[in-house]
C-alpha cells in the first residue's frame, strides 16, 4: 500500500510539471504574446521579458523534476527495455523538449536579458521556441493517451 502511495505521488509530481511546462508554454505564445500586441513597443518588450523571466524561472525547477519523476517511474516499471514504445517515445520528446527550452534560456532568452532595448526579432525567437516546446508537449499528451489504451 505504501509503495503505491509513493508511486503515485511520483506520477503527481510528473504530471504537474508537464502542466507547467506544456501548459505555461501554450500560455507565453499564444495568449500573453497576442495581449501584449495591444502595447506600445517600449513596454511590451518590458513585459514580455518579464514574462519569460518568470516563466524561465520555474521551468530551471519544472524541467529537472519532469524528467527524474518520468525516469523513476520507468525504472519502477522494470527500465526503458520493459516498458511500451509510447513510454520510450516520450522520453525522447521530453529530452528534446529540455534541449530547445536550455538551449532558448542560454541562447536568445540571455540575449534579450542582456540588451538595453531588446528588438522584436528576439521575441519571435523566443516564442517561435516556445510554440516548439508547447508541440513536443502536446504530442507526448497524445502519445500518453495512445500508451494508455495499450
Amino acid at each position: 500500500m505504501t509503495g503505491s502511495i509513493v508511486w503515485s505521488l511520483v506520477l503527481a509530481i510528473h504530471l504537474l510539471c508537464m502542466t507547467y511546462w506544456i501548459g505555461g508554454s501554450i500560455y507565453s505564445a499564444l495568449v500573453v504574446r497576442s495581449t501584449v500586441g495591444l502595447l506600445d513597443p517600449g513596454p511590451r518588450a518590458s513585459v514580455l521579458l518579464q514574462n519569460y523571466t518568470r516563466f524561465f524561472k520555474g521551468l530551471w525547477q519544472v524541467v529537472p523534476f519532469s524528467l527524474v519523476s518520468g525516469w523513476a517511474l520507468v525504472i519502477h516499471e522494470g527500465g526503458f527495455g520493459a516498458v511500451n514504445w509510447t513510454i520510450n517515445a516520450m522520453q525522447l520528446i521530453g529530452i528534446a523538449m529540455a534541449i530547445v527550452f536550455i538551449t532558448t534560456a542560454r541562447g536568445p532568452f540571455l540575449r534579450a536579458r542582456r540588451a538595453l532595448r531588446p528588438q522584436a526579432a528576439i521575441f519571435d525567437t523566443l516564442r517561435n521556441r516556445t510554440v516548439l516546446m508547447a508541440g513536443l508537449g502536446l504530442l507526448n499528451i497524445l502519445i500518453a493517451a495512445m500508451a494508455h489504451g495499450m
